[in-house]
């Protein structure tokens, strides 16, 4: 058996930002799983702590084709190739509906995580992706919003956007599904499958189910349709419930 190898160090800029001093889930687990060998179009990470912002953080990868992080001696989170477990995919809904869905973002009356990149309501002239994922009328619990990628996220061809932003959008709206008026929940796994990227200024829509609750534990899943309502990418994820609040 051959030592795992130490790739390169991943840094998550201050503003791909989730909880307060920590990345954003969704951005995160994009760039780790950017980091797995042969880049994979489906796969499955594991954030263990909060990964810290700013800060060198070192990717290694495993003799099973998968890809450990850690700052210093603490793991951060984990990588791997992986298949969806087929809890089902959100059906996507018209650009208009999405828009109207937006109305009842709940976002808008408590943010556990105000300043959050993907789905924060006070991030000011900070950029972001501004997801405002609300019930669809009719729904039956399903929830969609809009997105409409901006210049900045764009790759090195100026056009297409980068992978791990299609993991941030594929993040939040699955969060916004469970009610968080009186609780709030953070990220612990995401599997995703990317089957391509939009363009800049393309119209998208985000639709998003909650699928079952164990206890402090929920499960969810997500979709990111194009323009013409082609399936961008699809996600399963599970979110862990924080203690109260003092």
């Amino acid at each position: 058996m051959t030592e795992p190898v130490a790739t390169a160090d991943l840094i998550v800029p201050p503003l791909f930002n989730g909880p307060p001093g920590s990345a954003n889930g969704g951005y995160f687990a994009g760039a780790l799983a950017g980091r797995l060998p042969g880049a994979p179009a489906s796969a499955v990470v594991s954030l263990r702590k909060p990964p810290p912002l700013d800060t060198p953080m070192t990717v290694t990868v495993t003799d099973a084709g998968g890809v450990v992080l850690h700052h210093d001696d603490l793991l951060i989170g984990e990588a791997a190739p992986a298949a969806l477990a087929g809890l089902g995919t959100p059906e996507p809904v018209p650009f208009e509906a999405a828009k109207a869905a937006e109305q009842d973002y709940r976002g808008l009356a408590r943010h556990p995580f105000p300043g959050c990149f993907a789905c924060g309501t006070g991030r000011g002239e900070a950029p972001g992706l501004h997801l405002s994922a609300g019930a669809v009328a009719g729904g039956a619990g399903l929830h969609a919003c809009t997105w409409t990628p901006e210049a900045s996220l764009a790759g090195p061809d100026g056009v297409t956007v980068r992978r791990e932003f299609v993991w941030a959008a594929l993040d939040c709206p699955g969060a916004w599904t469970i009610d968080l008026e009186t609780r709030d929940v953070v990220l612990g796994r995401i599997t995703a499958t990317v089957h391509g990227t939009p363009s800049v200024g393309e119209p998208c829509v985000v639709t998003a189910r909650l699928i079952a609750q164990d206890g402090r534990k929920y499960s969810t899943v997500t979709a990111l349709y194009g323009s013409t309502g082609h399936l961008i990418g699809e996600a399963e994820a599970l979110w862990i419930e924080l203690p109260p609040r003092s």
